[in-house]
């Protein structure tokens, strides 16, 4: 399955401001537009930002909905972390190491973009941790964390 590519289709209230913040903040390549959409790659996989302008999320926190990428290099993780940084994007959690010291351990931040979607970007020290660690039965925080 190494051929396949993920899809997602997300909603945006305003499709210059996703435009900004996807391909001039974070760098995702921009693929065909419409006057109602987007479509990006993201890491290689595509996501297609969707105008609602009536989309509200009354999510609070980064649970249950959230998307983003998993880095396998951490100086590729700290690369996009840096980025963010320098383009003044809306952390709403800023990078920290999660679970220090546990198989599970990881560095992540979490991004919102102008319409309210949140993103995580992480890097974990363990391989195993990605898919495996079937032993712990912890999946995400245990308090959502702002």
């Amino acid at each position: 399955m190494d051929d396949i590519l993920f899809h997602l289709a997300f909603p945006v209230k305003d499709l210059e401001a996703a435009h900004t913040f996807y391909v001039e903040g974070l760098g995702c390549q921009l693929g065909r537009t419409s006057s109602k959409a987007l479509t990006l790659s993201l890491g290689g996989h595509q996501i297609i930002a969707h105008l609602d302008a009536d989309s509200a999320s009354s999510q609070k926190g980064v649970y249950p909905r959230h998307f983003g990428l998993l880095f396998r290099s951490e100086a590729d993780w700290q690369a996009l972390a840096d980025r963010a940084k320098a383009r003044r994007l809306n952390f709403y959690q800023q990078p920290r190491s999660r679970f220090p010291g546990s198989p599970l351990e990881h560095l992540t931040f979490f991004l919102q973009d102008p319409s309210g979607n949140l993103l995580e970007f992480k890097h974990y020290r363990r391989e195993s941790a990605i898919f495996g660690e079937h032993h712990i039965g912890q999946v995400g925080d245990t308090e959502d964390v702002d």
